[in-house]
């Protein structure tokens, strides 16, 4: 299993050229076994990033949901409270923005690898 940072997941729809060859293989290899991390989190801010046009696509963002999700092998995973308290007790080197920190504490919580660009 792994988690999957919100811009993978978007790269992976959209721009696999930008996900890179080592991500892809996580990405296949969790496939097949057992699954990939989407964290409720990225639900938002995917929902953000078309509203604020950084992320186009040519149809609404519920039926791109849909598409993305039945790509992969995702499993939504929710923000428990655990999530939530390691999340704000992160170290301050973990990225400040609290979505990625979400993500990160999800990743921790889970002991699944974290796929983003920031380190693979």
């Amino acid at each position: 299993m792994i988690v999957l940072d919100s811009h993978i997941i978007i790269w992976d729809a959209l721009s696999p050229e930008k996900v890179s060859k080592k991500a892809k293989e996580a990405i296949y290899h969790a496939n097949d076994e057992d699954g990939i991390i989407f964290c409720d989190i990225s639900l938002w801010e995917i929902a953000m990033l078309i509203k604020k046009e950084r992320v186009r696509i040519d149809i609404g963002y519920q039926d791109f949901l849909n598409l993305v999700l039945s790509s992969n092998k995702y499993i939504i995973h929710r923000i428990t409270p655990e999530v939530a308290e390691l999340s704000v007790n992160l170290s301050d080197t973990v990225n400040k923005d609290p979505a990625d920190r979400i993500i990160a504490a999800t990743s921790v919580i889970n002991m699944a690898p974290l796929v983003t660009a920031d380190i693979w």
